[in-house]
């Protein structure tokens, strides 16, 4: 009898064990994440440890918050913890609380004991924390990632112009957000025949100033890294962007904006000047 019930004790171990390795595994990986050590780890049976465990467990099961913007903080001095979850607006909020719950199992997961960590999907964020990190934007450009589109344009110039203007109108257009959300989406005609799509996004903590600055400086840094691609992809704490030359967010969920593209000299060539003797046929 005793050696039947250890075999079911040790047959119950083992499954409870390939349950948890195989939740772990399934978990997709981030698109990229961050263990920082700069302040530091927490031990296993610590305050902070605590106080970390009881606010991820809280996001994984709110459901009063209906925007996808979640920041909380628990504890005191230095075990306080302070945890930020964002998701894209144009996600709904199963798919956002799916990627929220994912983010909370990865990231503590790949970053143990580290009192702060950041993880971004393509369609949210999870970021914590022992400093405060609400209401403030985070410059530290060692904390972006940038992915450049492989394919080249044909027309740097005209394509820059216009991804500008469509940039500059989407970010006053977010940074004008309230404290619900800072996101938009637009699209604007691109020489070649193409369409080239974007979105950007703050944490809606953020002014409307600090929100403007994140995005004018990933801006920047992407126009250094991947200049002259047709498709950029940036994340930062504080504030995300991308562009490509296919639409790559759900337009039915969210407020599309057309955006008014260069000056038609920029997007084509001009016609030739005809002389007073010259014709020409089919027009």
């Amino acid at each position: 009898m005793v050696a039947i019930g250890s075999s079911r004790l040790l047959f119950f171990l083992f499954c409870a064990l390939v349950h948890v390795v195989t939740f772990i595994i399934s978990q997709p990986d981030f698109f990229y994440h961050l263990c920082l050590s700069e302040n530091g780890n927490y031990t296993t049976n610590s305050t902070y440890k605590a106080n970390l465990n009881s606010l991820l467990s809280s996001i994984s099961s709110n459901s009063e918050i209906s925007y996808g913007f979640y920041n909380f903080s628990a504890g005191q001095g230095s075990d306080k913890v302070n945890v930020i979850a964002l998701c894209r607006e144009d996600i709904n909020l199963d798919v956002c609380r799916s990627c929220v719950n994912d983010s909370i199992s990865k990231l503590t997961q790949l970053c143990p004991y580290r009192k702060e960590a950041i993880g971004w999907y393509d369609t949210c964020m999870l970021r914590y924390s022992n400093r405060d990190i609400f209401h403030i934007m985070d410059a530290e450009t060692s904390h972006r990632y940038y992915l450049c589109n492989p394919n080249n344009v044909s027309s740097l110039d005209q394509f820059n112009q216009v991804l500008e203007n469509l940039l500059d109108g989407l970010r006053s257009n977010a940074a004008s957000g309230g404290s619900l959300g800072k996101f938009a989406v637009g699209y604007a005609s691109a020489p070649d025949f193409k369409t080239l799509y974007a979105l950007v996004q703050c944490t809606p903590d953020l002014s409307k100033q600090e929100c403007n600055d994140c995005l004018v400086s990933i801006t920047g840094g992407f126009f250094k890294r991947c200049d002259g691609k047709e498709g950029v992809r940036v994340v930062s704490p504080s504030c995300i962007l991308r562009f490509e030359t296919f639409r790559f967010y759900d337009p039915a969920t969210v407020d599309e904006l057309e955006l008014p593209s260069s000056p038609p000299s920029l997007l084509s060539p001009p016609p030739p000047l005809l002389s007073n003797n010259t014709t020409i046929e089919g027009v």
